[in-house]
C-alpha cells in the first residue's frame, strides 16, 4: 500500500508524491514565544515529529524547517509588563522550548529561523509584492490586496465576497478592503523597529512564514504543517503571499493537526486555559504525552485530562511488558508462533501508517505483537525466539518516537543485590516459610521492584 496523506487544500486523502523523488521538504509553523509553552504546542511538534520519522523510515530524505515568531504584539506587551527588551522575552522562551523538544525526543529540525533574522528578506519580498500591485502602502503600513489574488480562500473554503469585517478582522481606514491584511506595521513609540522603504516598522505575522519558508526550502515545498487553528487566516494568507511572489503553487500538501482541549476548551495562553509543558513533565515521563497522541487521530481534537493521561501511561507499560527477558530455567521452546505474528504485525503496521499516519491503528497491531510475545514467554520460549518479536517491537516503536527502554533506576548497581534476595526468597519458599518470602516480595515492591513468579522461576523488574 502506498502512503496517502489528507490534504486540507483538497479535503481528501491523496497519494503522496513529493516534488523531487526520494526527497521531502516540510515546513511547520512554530510558536510565538511570549510565555511558557503548553502541551498544545508540544502536540503540534510531536505530530510532525511522528510524520517525519515515518517518512524517513520509508526511505525519504526529509528537510524539516520550523520557525519561531520572535517579534509580535504579545511579545511586546509581555516585555512592557516585565520591563525588559522584547528580544530578551523571546530568547528566554525559545531556550525553554528548545529544551522541551529535547525532553520530548523530538528530532532536531534542519533549521529554526526567527522572524527577526529574516527582516531584510521580508522587506525585499514586500517590495516585490508592491511592484506587482499585490501590496500597497498607507502612512507607514503596508497591506496585501486580497482581491487581486484570484485563489484567495481556497484553503479554508471561504469566499472573499462572503467574508465580513468583524470581531476577528479590524476595520481600518487605511485599507482598500476589510479583508486586506498587514505586511508591514509602522512602529509605535517604544516598539522595536527596522528601517524600511515605508519608514520604521516591523513585519506582519503572515509574511514572516512565507519568507522563511521560501528562504530555507525554496519556492515550492511538499508539506506545510501546523495546527488547524492556523488554516485561516494565517495559512490562507501565506498562500496568497507566496504564490503572488513566485507565480507557482506553494505547498503541495497542507497537513493540520487538531487542537488539544482541556475540559472541552481549546488550550490557549490568551484564555488562560492551559497545562504547561513544564508542569506536565514534572509529573509524567515524556512518552506519556506522545502516547496520548498516538492513541488518537492527529487531525482530530484531543481531550487532555487525568483519564486520558492514565490510559496513555497504562498503554506505555503494556508495550514495555513485552521487553522483559525470557523466563529463567525455561524448557527451550523454539516455536511460540512469534515469527508469523511478527510478519503480520509489520505488514499491518505499515498499512495503518500509510493510511494518513493512522497511529491508533498501528498501535493496535503492536499490542497484538505484545500479546504474542508475552504468551510466548509464558510458554517458556528461549531468549533467541523471544527476540524475534522484541526486536521488531523496538524497531516499530522507535518509528513512532517512543523510548521504551528507559534508563533504569540504578539497575546495574542494584541487580546483584536483588538477585541475591531472590535466591534467599527461593530457599525460603522451598522451606515453606511463606511469611518471610512474602515479606521480601512486599518490601521490594515498596522500593519499586516487582517480582513475577512462574513455574520456570522468579524474575524481577522495575515498577
Amino acid at each position: 500500500m502506498a502512503l496517502k496523506i489528507y490534504n486540507t487544500l483538497t479535503r481528501q486523502k491523496e497519494l503522496f508524491k513529493p516534488i523531487k523523488p526520494g526527497q521531502v521538504t516540510m515546513y511547520v509553523c512554530g510558536p510565538t514565544v511570549y510565555d511558557k509553552a503548553h502541551v498544545g504546542h508540544a502536540m503540534s511538534a510531536l505530530v510532525f515529529d511522528i510524520i517525519r520519522r515515518y517518512l524517513e523510515y520509508k526511505g525519504y530524505q526529509v528537510k524539516h524547517v520550523s520557525n519561531y515568531t520572535d517579534v509580535d504584539d504579545k511579545i511586546i506587551q509581555k516585555a512592557l509588563v516585565e520591563g525588559v527588551e522584547p528580544l530578551k522575552i523571546a530568547e528566554k522562551y525559545i531556550r525553554e522550548f528548545d529544551q522541551h523538544l529535547k525532553d520530548l525526543n523530538v528530532l532536531t529540525a534542519d533549521a529554526y529561523p526567527r522572524a527577526t533574522e529574516e527582516v531584510d528578506h521580508i522587506i525585499e519580498s514586500i517590495a516585490k509584492l508592491e511592484e506587482k500591485s499585490y501590496a500597497y502602502a498607507g502612512e507607514g503600513d503596508v497591506y496585501y490586496r486580497v482581491n487581486k489574488f484570484e485563489g484567495y480562500g481556497k484553503l479554508s473554503g471561504r469566499k472573499v465576497e462572503d467574508m465580513q469585517a468583524g470581531s476577528r478582522i479590524a476595520v481600518d481606514s487605511q485599507k482598500e478592503h476589510p479583508m486586506d491584511f498587514v505586511l508591514w506595521k509602522a512602529a509605535k513609540p517604544g516598539e522595536p523597529f527596522w528601517e524600511s522603504p515605508w519608514g520604521k516598522g516591523r513585519p506582519g505575522w503572515h509574511i514572516e512564514c512565507s519568507v522563511m519558508c521560501l528562504n530555507h526550502l525554496g519556492e515550492r515545498i511538499d508539506i506545510h504543517g501546523g495546527g488547524n487553528d492556523l488554516v485561516f487566516p494565517h495559512h490562507e494568507n501565506e498562500i496568497a503571499q507566496s504564490e503572488a511572489l513566485t507565480g507557482k503553487r506553494f505547498a503541495k500538501y497542507w497537513v493540520h493537526n487538531g487542537m488539544m482541549q482541556l475540559s472541552g476548551t481549546k488550550m490557549s495562553k490568551s484564555l488562560g486555559v492551559l497545562v504547561t509543558v513544564d508542569t506536565f513533565l514534572a509529573e509524567h515521563e515524556p512518552d506519556v504525552l506522545r502516547m496520548m497522541l498516538l492513541n488518537s487521530s492527529y487531525r482530530g481534537p484531543l481531550t487532555f485530562n487525568e483519564e486520558t493521561t492514565q490510559h496513555a501511561q497504562n498503554a506505555l507499560e503494556r508495550l514495555r511488558s513485552a521487553l522483559r527477558p525470557a523466563r529463567p530455567q525455561g524448557d527451550g521452546v523454539r516455536d511460540g508462533g512469534l515469527q508469523d505474528q511478527a510478519d503480520t504485525t509489520y505488514q499491518k503496521f505499515i498499512e495503518a501508517m500509510d493510511d494518513d499516519f493512522n497511529t491508533a491503528g498501528a498501535l493496535g497491531h503492536l499490542f497484538d505483537l505484545v500479546r504474542a510475545i508475552n504468551q510466548a514467554r509464558d510458554q517458556g520460549v528461549d531468549a533467541a525466539t523471544l527476540a524475534v518479536g522484541q526486536d521488531l517491537l523496538r524497531e516499530l516503536t522507535a518509528v513512532l518516537g517512543l523510548t521504551l527502554e528507559r534508563e533504569e533506576k540504578g539497575a546495574g548497581e542494584v541487580a546483584p543485590f536483588v538477585d541475591l534476595l531472590l535466591e534467599i526468597r527461593s530457599e525460603l519458599r522451598n522451606q515453606k516459610l511463606w511469611a518471610l518470602s512474602d515479606k521480601i516480595r512486599d518490601q521490594l515492591l515498596e522500593l519499586d521492584v516487582v517480582l513475577e513468579d512462574s513455574p520456570q522461576g522468579t524474575t524481577w523488574r522495575w515498577k
